[in-house]
């Protein structure tokens, strides 16, 4: 489920809403150890132009 988050994530990333949407939805699926290699991936791929989504989601905290 991980990779397919990934997927739909990188489609949907000219979208703002769209990808808080999906992100969402993500959270809700994955498990603890798919979530912190999510949040991750996301402040990795995606940190540098949806940041405050990204901690919105998964909390304030950043990731370790």
């Amino acid at each position: 489920m991980l990779e397919y988050f990934k997927t739909i994530l990188s489609k949907v990333s000219f979208s703002k809403y769209l990808f808080e949407k999906e992100l969402r939805k993500a959270i809700k699926v994955l498990v603890n150890d798919e979530l912190q290699e999510l949040q991750h991936w996301c402040y990795r791929k995606f940190g540098h132009i949806y940041q405050s989504i990204i901690q919105n989601c998964f909390g304030s905290a950043s990731p370790a």
